[in-house]
């Protein structure tokens, strides 16, 4: 064997091996992020009252499938940005068309309201002012998780990297905030959780410019 085909034998065994540890750190980063959004719900927002009955009606399972979604499309950005020169292509495009399909069903129900009343209300809902700090709140221990986590493999893009691991953890947090919040309006959802995790992902971005700087 030439020594040039034994080195390129060595990268393809080392480019395997380090795809597959991103995958399982970023596994448990979302299996020990949902369980912390968990117990922030249960101690301190605490279970909507009618949960069952919730999980009996498809609203409730298009928000969980929304924001899951969302974290998904977080977790195939940060997987390749995790790696030198990843771009994340797959997980944006994603997430940019999960955005703007919402904010459209959103819109057109708003917009063909009857009653401009009732147009604000499907906006407002109940809780607009607390929803998107809510989700916010719920996704800090995952983001500060996947923050140190990712600063451990190798990014090289630090503010895009940062932005994923946020767009991850606020659909983490939005879904998990789905067991508590009463509102059932596509409207609301496509406004304030929405926010919820760009405010994430900015977060992230912010704060990853920083953290995974090499």
């Amino acid at each position: 064997m030439r020594t040039d085909d034994l080195i390129d034998a060595l990268a393809s065994d080392a480019a395997s091996a380090s795809g597959a540890t991103p995958r399982r750190r970023l596994a448990l980063v979302g299996g020990l992020g949902a369980l912390s959004a968990l117990l922030l719900v249960m101690s301190w927002l605490h279970l909507r009252h009618d949960l069952m009955q919730a999980m009996s009606g498809s609203m409730f399972w298009m928000k969980v499938g929304y924001t899951g979604l969302l974290g998904l499309a977080g977790y195939v950005a940060i997987e390749r940005l995790a790696r030198p020169a990843g771009s994340g292509r797959r997980g944006w495009t994603l997430a940019g068309a999960l955005l703007a399909l919402c904010l459209l069903a959103g819109a057109i129900q708003a917009l063909t309201s009857a009653d401009p009343r009732e147009a604000l209300t499907l906006v407002r809902g109940h809780s607009w002012n607390v929803c998107s700090r809510n989700i916010m709140i719920l996704s800090l221990p995952m983001l500060a998780l996947g923050l140190w986590a990712v600063r451990g493999m190798a990014p090289t893009r630090p503010v895009l990297a940062g932005a994923a691991v946020g767009l991850f953890a606020g659909g983490v947090g939005a879904t998990v905030y789905c067991l508590h919040c009463p509102e059932h309006t596509i409207t609301f959802v496509s406004l304030w959780y929405s926010l919820g995790v760009v405010g994430a992902a900015g977060l992230g971005a912010l704060v990853g410019r920083w953290a995974l700087r090499w």
